[in-house]
């Protein structure tokens, strides 16, 4: 899967800053839901957990953060689901357990599969998909460890395979779920997956 561009244009994202400001921005509210303990308040493997997630790292960026997208898109030849069916899929996503490895992957790639919101959706979903794994499971994913390429590939063979998926991740499992740094460089690795590198969350 190639890292590109959605097939529409910045003013029908409704982007209020450049690209560059984008990183800078969203990469400092990453860092605040940590530090700030902003995420105890929110849901956990709901759409709505997603919802607050993505508002909060995308409110300075996008008019619209938050806001499940009206339109249909593709990204990197992957068309995602319907507009028209979206808030009816979100409900019944909602309904996927989360009591094991494989129940959690599967809600993630369904989740990506929607696509629900017009950007943003991998950074919010990456950070969502760790706390499913945090609140039940007692893991989390060290990013920093997961090679772009191989995580793009696995994420792309997904909606028809999850093994490729669950083997790369569960070659980077860790316990250390309180570990800032581990949040901190899987942020840092999550915007790499967008092509996004130019500043260090820790450094911001």
């Amino acid at each position: 899967m190639q890292m590109s561009k959605y097939d529409w244009k910045d003013n029908e994202l409704k982007r209020m800053v450049s690209e560059k400001e984008e990183e800078l921005l969203s990469k400092k509210r990453a860092k605040e839901l940590y530090d700030k303990k902003i995420m105890e308040n929110f849901e956990v493997g709901t759409f709505k957990g997603l919802q607050q997630i993505h508002e909060y790292l995308f409110k300075d960026i996008f008019e619209d953060a938050g806001k499940i997208r009206e339109k249909n898109f593709s990204k990197g030849g992957v068309r995602f689901a319907s507009a028209i069916f979206l808030k009816d899929n979100l409900k019944t996503l909602d309904k996927i357990p989360e009591s094991t490895f494989e129940n959690i992957i599967d809600k993630y790639v369904e989740m990506n599969i929607l696509h629900p919101f017009n950007e943003g959706n991998g950074r919010s979903m990456r950070i969502w998909f760790d706390r499913m794994f945090i609140k039940n499971l007692g893991i989390c994913i060290d990013w920093s460890k997961i090679n772009p390429a191989e995580y793009l590939q696995a994420m792309e063979q997904s909606p028809v395979n999850t093994l490729e998926l669950r083997t790369l991740l569960e070659k980077n499992i860790t316990k250390d779920i309180d570990n800032r740094e581990i949040y901190m460089h899987g942020i840092n690795q999550s915007y790499k997956y967008e092509n996004m590198y130019e500043y260090d969350i820790e450094k911001i």
